[in-house]
């Protein structure tokens, strides 16, 4: 991608208003309003044959009209005459516009408006912010092309914000004065330059120190990533606001594992790759840029707070521990300045409830105590956490103690409140402008302080490497791939027996279709042994009763064979029956409309059929991406032994499943789906008991 492409659209040297108008308030009023207001400091043409001048400019007739061709064109007309207007623009080599309106006509024909502009402005290259959009705000440049009533904007800013939801961007832009904001665009239907276009366009600005996106969905997932691994390469971060959790991938899914791995999940496996923070509503996003454009790189360690009450105190307490933000133990020496400050009956401990008797020499005391607090050595982000005052107005020492404890320490400090109240004030506005920010609310802290921590150590990953593959392994994946693509179906033997060529461990059936087979076998393996039926078209045995565990004898043996025969079809498969207990997990790759092939992996058997607990990985990956991933999860304590319970070997499972991630690249144009489901994790290793594996095309 190419900044200079969108040059013409979002940094043009001339506009023409189509439809411009003196009446306040009409779209053809405020775009001209909007491009005065921010300093436009290119021409402006308005064309309206109604008008010889608006707002002290020469008012023109028509495009045709113009003493210079301009760069850009603003659509301020309706609907109906929009066709002609952009066949005269594309007429004219005019190399982009700015559409706001939806695009929808009564009793329109086929293809309807919306494809036809779409068709036209595509072949000839025009670029097209919008439709349906409210327009972008280029502060930087000095180019506020919206079509509707809008705030000042200081200059510069260091904050971009491109939203799919045209409210989703005026919602923040116009009601934060806290942000400073250097690009902001209402993308609408993107009918040539895409959300991924602005989001370059905005990490090849110099002054990005954070992105927000509010993202419904993206139209073009390579350029996505592409984006977000600049965002990485140049330490930028990206908070997205994804709407549209439904799980449209399960409907369609033959395994448990793309049941499971669903459009949003797959979202999330994105943004873990490369380090995007995910909120979930505009409080949140908007908090977390306020946080990430006051604040350099966070240092190790976790929050200390400081605070004028103990029920506050808290309740930040119990916010943490349920937002999983990391509160810092204090070092001793820590704790034995603060002893010597406190009043008696306080106790020096992280959260802080530093108020006492209060008293004249309070606020020192407050101050003293914060700076204290974050000269700790475990202290990474800090916040005093007070209300605040009548009306809503902040009262202005708590900033000192902000100054006195970043002068110390060199850390990012922050003041809270429990909440905002009904108004808002100037000084917390001027003062998170000069690098201090108030934020209002604490749960709203903690998740942007735990996006602040979390990105802090996504850049502090070790770079994921693949693993190593030798000839052996490439001779092996060209085998298998020539094999499955002349098989229509995988049977669950032919599954096992691939996985485990290709590093996965596995359990080994065998597939008889007799009786005096069946005895011969079971005699091989030995007792205890589980029989399963390997009738294709029944992927998932344990919902018929294809499944019988724990056969001790050729008597059981030979009665379960002929009630599965009977009930299911005369094909079974038998194997050992493992021994030893151990947790179950699943194992699992799915294939993603927009992004391709994902893994899954977390806790299986029944656990993954009610639960759900498991996470989404992008390929390839390596062992301790999975481990960082299982350590996320609901029932990760499993793991490590709970009452009297072994502790597994996690990290037999996240070398199986980092091979498994191998595979699923590799085998990426022949496997849609594979689901080892359970696999067994015991304290001597893993091992999957069953696999289901669905070839592309074929299902």
């Amino acid at each position: 991608m190419n900044n200079q492409r969108l040059q013409p659209l979002l940094k043009p040297a001339s506009i023409a208003i189509l439809g411009a108008s003196q009446k306040n308030g009409s779209v053809g009023n405020e775009v001209i309003v909007n491009l005065c207001r921010g300093g436009y400091e290119g021409l402006i043409y308005p064309i309206n044959p109604g008008y010889g001048s608006i707002l002290g400019i020469a008012c023109y007739q028509a495009l045709a009209d113009l003493p210079t061709q301009p760069e850009m064109v603003i659509f301020a007309i309706s609907d109906r005459r929009i066709e002609a207007a952009l066949d005269e623009v594309i007429a004219l080599g005019i190399p982009a516009c700015t559409i706001f309106s939806a695009l929808i006509l009564d009793n329109d024909s086929t293809p309807n408006l919306k494809q036809r502009i779409t068709a036209k402005a595509e072949k000839a290259g025009l670029l097209i912010a919008g439709a349906n959009g409210m327009g972008f705000y280029n502060v930087r440049d000095r180019v506020l092309a919206g079509g509707f009533d809008t705030r000042d904007h200081p200059y510069p800013g260091n904050v971009s914000l491109i939203s799919q939801s045209g409210a989703g961007m005026s919602g923040i832009v116009d009601c934060e004065q806290r942000l400073k904001f250097n690009l902001a665009v209402s993308s609408g239907y993107e009918l040539t330059v895409s959300m991924e276009d602005y989001l370059d366009y905005a990490l090849d600005l110099e002054e990005t120190r954070v992105v927000g996106l509010f993202l419904e969905t993206s139209r073009h997932p390579q350029k996505l990533i592409q984006a977000f691994q600049k965002a990485s390469q140049r330490n930028i971060p990206i908070v997205v606001l994804k709407v549209g959790r439904t799980d449209l991938a399960a409907e369609l899914a033959v395994s448990h594992s793309g049941a499971l791995a669903g459009s949003d999940q797959c979202y999330n496996a994105v943004f873990d790759r490369y380090g995007v923070q995910r909120v979930d509503d505009m409080d949140q996003l908007a908090t977390t840029l306020i946080m990430f454009a006051q604040t350099s790189q966070i240092s190790s360690g976790g929050v200390v707070s400081l605070h004028d009450s103990g029920g506050e105190r808290q309740l930040l307490i119990d916010l943490a521990d349920k937002l999983q933000v990391p509160l810092t133990e204090l070092q001793e020496s820590t704790v034995s300045t603060l002893e010597k400050l406190l009043d008696a009956g306080l106790p020096a401990i992280n959260p802080l409830d530093g108020w006492g008797a209060g008293g004249l020499h309070a606020g020192v005391t407050m101050a003293d105590c914060f700076v204290a607090l974050m000269e700790d050595s475990g202290a990474a982000i800090g916040a005093v956490v007070h209300d605040r005052g009548p009306n809503s107005e902040v009262y202005a020492p708590y900033l000192n103690y902000l100054h006195q404890a970043q002068a110390a320490s060199g850390k990012p400090v922050f003041l809270v409140a429990n909440r905002q109240g009904s108004g808002s004030d100037e000084l917390a506005i001027t003062s998170t402008h000069h690098g201090f920010a108030v934020i209002d609310g604490v749960s709203q802290f903690l998740i942007g302080a735990r996006c602040l921590l979390n990105y802090r150590d996504f850049l502090l990953r070790e770079p994921m490497k693949r693993s190593d593959t030798n000839d052996t392994n490439d001779t092996k994946s060209d085998y298998w791939r020539q094999r499955l693509q002349s098989e229509n179906v995988v049977s669950e033997t032919l599954a096992s027996q691939c996985l485990a060529d290709l590093g996965i461990p596995m359990q080994q059936s065998v597939r008889v279709s007799s009786q005096d087979k069946l005895i011969t076998a079971a005699a091989t393996i030995g007792y205890p042994v589980v029989l399963k039926t390997a009738q294709l078209g029944i992927d998932h045995k344990s919902d018929v009763g294809g499944v019988v565990l724990n056969i001790l004898d050729e008597t059981h043996l030979v009665a379960a064979y002929d009630d599965m025969v009977n009930r299911l079809g005369a094909q079974v498969m038998i194997a050992p029956m493992l021994q030893s207990t151990g947790v179950e997990m699943i194992l699992g790759v799915s294939r993603d409309s927009q992004f391709g092939p994902t893994v899954v992996v977390g806790f299986g058997g029944v656990y993954a059929e009610v639960l759900g607990d498991v996470a989404v990985l992008m390929p390839p990956f390596n062992a301790a991406t999975v481990k960082r991933a299982l350590h996320k999860l609901s029932m990760a304590e499993l793991l490590t032994g709970v009452r009297g319970a072994s502790k597994v070997d996690v990290d037999s499972y996240c070398e199986a499943a980092a091979r498994l991630s191998e595979i699923a690249v590799t085998f990426t144009d022949t496997v849609v789906e594979v689901d080892i489901n359970p696999i067994t994790l015991t304290a001597d290793g893993c091992l999957g008991l069953d696999a289901l594996m669905v070839l592309a095309g074929k299902y």
